[in-house]
């Protein structure tokens, strides 16, 4: 009897947790439903701060790609960006060499007429012509050597000459004063030393006045087929342009490049490059667009590389004119220089 009215306490009191339970899940829950709009804004903020570095990446990149984009189109538009200085990797000595004996093959196919510019018949009148040579043109000597040697054909006769008559005669070579005096004392020293003929060793060439070892190699080379470097202002200018000295004296520059060559290549290479630089090399204003040996050459980009402006630059026959020999070798080909114009009758 006691027991019967117990049953619904405990019933009550289970009914009791179970909305107590509810009652938590249900603040639970609201709890989450209300925190979940800041976890995602929490979240959200975490992704945006991830992806920033991202997008700011992308963004210099299309930058770069823009102004990559700008450079092309100012190449494309004939503005030449501003050209970057690349480190040359140093040059072996055997590369050197390689390169140096590949331009010799070029330029010998490029003028294989190669020849001294200057007109002469013999040993002493290519002596003579060579002295007249310095601080003027070949041509201006072709000029005037064929009167000069109409009256003083022999060095003989040129050491009996009056002074003022030869400097007459080599007026328009300039220095002719300094250059008569020279001319004099080697062609006495010729009659006196060496029976009138010219020596055809070089230690006996540099005790003549007015002859030095370039003027020496020149005669040797091609009056007696002795090989020889002639080391003129052209001549230089392209060894060291070709990288093969950086030396300027004259002397200098011949000891280097022939230990670069054979002997047997001397005289001829020397009539190679000296044609070079006077055709297309030049001093001042080199035809680098025109150049047939650019792609060897250390020094390309010095001088006009636009290669329609480089062919205005050509000189002789390169450029459609004439030479400078008045009697040029049979396998020239170009025009014959033309002689001295006479002078103006005053009225």
């Amino acid at each position: 009897m006691n027991a019967t009215p117990e049953k619904p306490a405990a019933a009550k009191k289970a009914v009791t947790k179970t909305a107590a339970a509810k009652k938590t899940v249900t603040k639970k829950s609201t709890a989450a439903i209300e925190q979940a709009p800041a976890r995602k804004t929490a979240a959200k903020k975490t992704a945006a701060r991830k992806t920033a570095p991202a997008k700011q990446a992308t963004a210099k990149k299309a930058t770069a790609k823009k102004a990559t984009a700008k450079k092309t189109a100012k190449t494309a538009a004939g503005q030449a960006p501003a050209k970057k200085t690349a480190a040359r990797k140093p040059e072996s000595r055997v590369a050197m060499v390689r390169r140096a004996r590949r331009v010799n093959r070029e330029l010998a196919e490029l003028y294989p007429y190669a020849h001294p510019e200057l007109d002469f018949t013999n040993p002493f009148e290519l002596l003579v012509a060579t002295v007249l040579s310095a601080q003027t043109t070949d041509l201006r000597v072709n000029q005037t050597t064929p009167r000069l040697f109409a009256v003083c054909p022999t060095p003989e006769d040129m050491a009996a000459m009056p002074p003022e008559k030869l400097e007459e005669l080599i007026r328009p070579t300039g220095f002719f004063r300094a250059k008569t005096k020279s001319l004099i004392g080697l062609s006495a020293a010729l009659r006196d030393r060496f029976g009138g003929e010219v020596p055809g060793r070089l230690e006996d060439l540099v005790t003549l006045p007015g002859v030095g070892r370039k003027t020496a190699n020149v005669v040797l080379g091609n009056a007696f087929g002795v090989p020889g470097i002639t080391v003129d202002t052209h001549f230089g200018r392209l060894a060291r342009r070709f990288g093969w000295t950086t030396a300027e004296d004259a002397e200098k520059v011949e000891a280097d490049v022939a230990e670069i060559f054979p002997k047997s290549e001397w005289t001829m290479l020397s009539h190679r490059v000296v044609f070079h630089g006077r055709r297309v090399c030049h001093s001042r204003k080199p035809a680098c667009g025109a150049c047939a040996i650019a792609p060897l050459c250390p020094a390309y980009g010095e001088g006009e590389t636009d290669p329609e402006k480089a062919k205005k630059l050509l000189k002789y026959e390169l450029g459609g004119q004439p030479g400078q020999r008045l009697k040029p070798p049979a396998d020239y080909p170009g025009q014959p220089a033309p002689p001295m114009a006479p002078p103006v009758a005053a009225s």
